[in-house]
């Protein structure tokens, strides 16, 4: 009987470090692979709410992208925004006779009034960096478009991070 017992508890030992063994071995991949799908998202189109991807951006010229994205109420400029503007500064030197409009957008949230304000903060913050770099205030335009006009009709936190942006047009 004595024997009995232990090769029932053996059986049961065994059974049970196999269950523990596929559990933690599931749990360990389930980790894994949430961690490759955030981070693949989040450095390939977002860093914290900001956009950071490339397919609503256009160009200037050559190299230089268009536009400057911001966080969620924001017009503080990020490292990447101040990056762009740079370009953006270095190419409008060499093209003095080139003038630009700084065209200001909000995401959908909030009203139209806020956002037009926001946008225009955004556009002036743009502005101010440029300047900061020898460009010439009588060269920028500012005009806001607030939540009017989106490169991303979608509703959702990618979408929005898209149209929250300050996007630089040639004036001439």
């Amino acid at each position: 009987m004595k024997m009995l017992d232990n090769s029932i508890l053996r059986s049961l030992e065994m059974n049970l470090r196999k269950i523990f063994k596929n559990t933690l071995l599931v749990v360990f991949a389930s980790v894994v692979l949430s961690a490759c799908a955030t981070s693949k998202k989040s450095s390939t189109m977002m860093q914290g709410d900001v956009y950071t991807g490339t397919d609503t951006i256009e160009y200037l010229a050559s190299g230089v992208p268009d536009r400057v994205f911001f966080a969620t109420n924001e017009t503080v400029l990020t490292t990447a925004s101040r990056e762009t503007l740079r370009k953006q500064a270095g190419w409008l030197r060499k093209n003095s006779k080139i003038n630009v409009v700084l065209e200001g957008h909000a995401d959908e949230r909030g009203t139209r009034e806020y956002n037009l304000a926001l946008g225009e903060r955004r556009a002036n913050s743009a502005k101010d960096y440029l300047m900061t770099y020898g460009i010439s205030a009588n060269r920028i335009s500012v005009i806001s478009y607030g939540k009017e006009r989106p490169v991303d009709s979608g509703s959702n936190p990618l979408s929005w991070s898209k149209n929250r942006r300050s996007v630089t047009v040639k004036a001439n």
